[in-house]
C-alpha cells in the first residue's frame, strides 16, 4: 500500500500542475481580440506621433511618450533615457536638418498585455543644411532603418520604456 500511495502522490501533483497551467492559460486567453487589435492601434498611434514629430523637426510633445527611466539605443550606441537623447542629441542633430522625411514606412505590432512590442522599418531621407562657417554644403543622406520599440500601457496611456534605432546605407 505504502508503494502504491508513493506512486500516486507524484501523479496526482503532475494532475493538479497541469490543472493550474491551464487554468492560468486561460485566463489570459480571454482578452478579446477587440481589445487586442484596439491597443495595436493605439501603440501605433504613438509610434506616428513621434515619426511625425521628428519629420516636423521638433521633439516637442515627445517626451510625454517615453517613461521617465525609458533607454534609446541608436547605432550601437546607448543614448540613455529618451530625455537625455532629445538635450543631447536629437535636439542639436534637428538643428542642423533642413528636412527629414520616412518613405516605404511599416509598422508591425504585437501586445501582450500590459506590453506591445514594435518593429517599424522605413527608408529615411534627411538634407542636411549648408554651413558656410563650416564649410559644409547641403547634401542628402538616404537609408534604410529599422526601429524596435518596447511599449508598456501605464495609467491609460501607451508609453516607450525602450527604443532601438539602426540604419544602414539604402540598397536601390
Amino acid at each position: 500500500m505504502k508503494t502504491l500511495s508513493i506512486r500516486i502522490i507524484p501523479f496526482f501533483l503532475f494532475v493538479i500542475l497541469l490543472g493550474c497551467n491551464t487554468i492560468s492559460n486561460n485566463s489570459s486567453k480571454n482578452i478579446s481580440i477587440e481589445k487586442i487589435e484596439a491597443a495595436k492601434a493605439d501603440v501605433k498611434e504613438v509610434l506616428e506621433k513621434y515619426k511625425n514629430a521628428i519629420e516636423n523637426l521638433t521633439t516637442d510633445y515627445t517626451i510625454d511618450l517615453f517613461v521617465k527611466n525609458s533607454a534609446v539605443f541608436e547605432s550601437g550606441g546607448i543614448e540613455g533615457t529618451y530625455e537625455n537623447y532629445v538635450e543631447h542629441h536629437l535636439k542639436p542633430e534637428l538643428k542642423v536638418f533642413k528636412s527629414f522625411k520616412f518613405s516605404n514606412y511599416k509598422v508591425n505590432v504585437s501586445v501582450d498585455l500590459p506590453y506591445a512590442f514594435s518593429t517599424e522599418t522605413y527608408i529615411y531621407t534627411i538634407v542636411v543644411k549648408a554651413d558656410k562657417e563650416k564649410g559644409r554644403k547641403e547634401r542628402t543622406v538616404s537609408q534604410q532603418g529599422v526601429a524596435t520599440a518596447d511599449l508598456k500601457y501605464i495609467d491609460g496611456k501607451w508609453k516607450i520604456f525602450k527604443y532601438h534605432t539602426s540604419a544602414r546605407r539604402n540598397r536601390k
